[in-house]
């Protein structure tokens, strides 16, 4: 359960800011165009990316030795600090939705939905390498329990994101909220960086 716990408080710390998709989503609830198709695609393909990384380390773990061991952990550490001061940096305020309908096919914003979760170099570092790469000393089954916590954190976003976007878009625009938001954020990835740290040092 620990497990569980801990991937859905990772996955949510990594998930929760404004960035394209996110205000993607947001605008398509505030025009109730295809929520649920939108919030279900972003959902799912962050499972998939999710399990693709955790699996990926998993099965290649085997024929990691120290010395890739410690690389992965110094990269990962790198992440870490990069992740921790763009977060100090980003105070989010005047941020500006398209509120504009009109007719647009199912097919289109399927596209479109998988364009800005695909072709976002982000959710690549932050699912596949992070999570994956954070993981990779866990057992099977703890694996296993990291990533459905860290989908389920992805699931919940989503779809609150889309059909609370009207009250949520408010509080999108407020440097106080995104100020207290992340301050948590910074203070998890601190304990997470302190924690990669040590496992570092013991392989040294």
């Amino acid at each position: 359960m620990e497990y569980l716990v801990l991937g859905f408080v990772t996955g949510l710390s990594l998930i929760l800011a404004i960035g394209a998709q996110n205000i993607f989503v947001i605008e398509q609830g505030l025009k109730k165009q295809y929520v649920f198709l939108v919030c279900l695609i972003c959902s799912c393909s962050d499972l998939i990316l999710i399990f693709s990384g955790i699996l990926l380390f998993h099965f290649f773990h085997q024929y990691f030795n120290i010395l890739v061991e410690l690389i992965l952990n110094i990269l990962l550490i790198i992440f870490l600090i990069y992740f921790i001061f763009s977060k100090i940096k980003s105070i989010k305020k005047n941020i500006s939705f398209n509120t504009q309908t009109k007719d647009i096919s199912k097919i289109n914003i399927v596209l479109k939905t998988l364009g800005f979760t695909y072709l976002n170099a982000h959710v690549y570092s932050d699912t596949v390498f992070f999570l994956g790469n954070f993981s990779k000393n866990f057992l099977l089954y703890e694996k296993i329990y990291f990533g459905i916590g860290a989908s389920i954190a992805s699931f919940i976003f989503f779809f609150l994101l889309g059909y609370l976007s009207t009250y949520l878009s408010k509080y999108a625009r407020s440097e106080k909220i995104w100020k207290f938001i992340n301050n948590f954020i910074i203070a998890f990835m601190l304990l997470l960086t302190i924690y990669i740290i040590k496992e570092t040092t013991s392989l040294i």
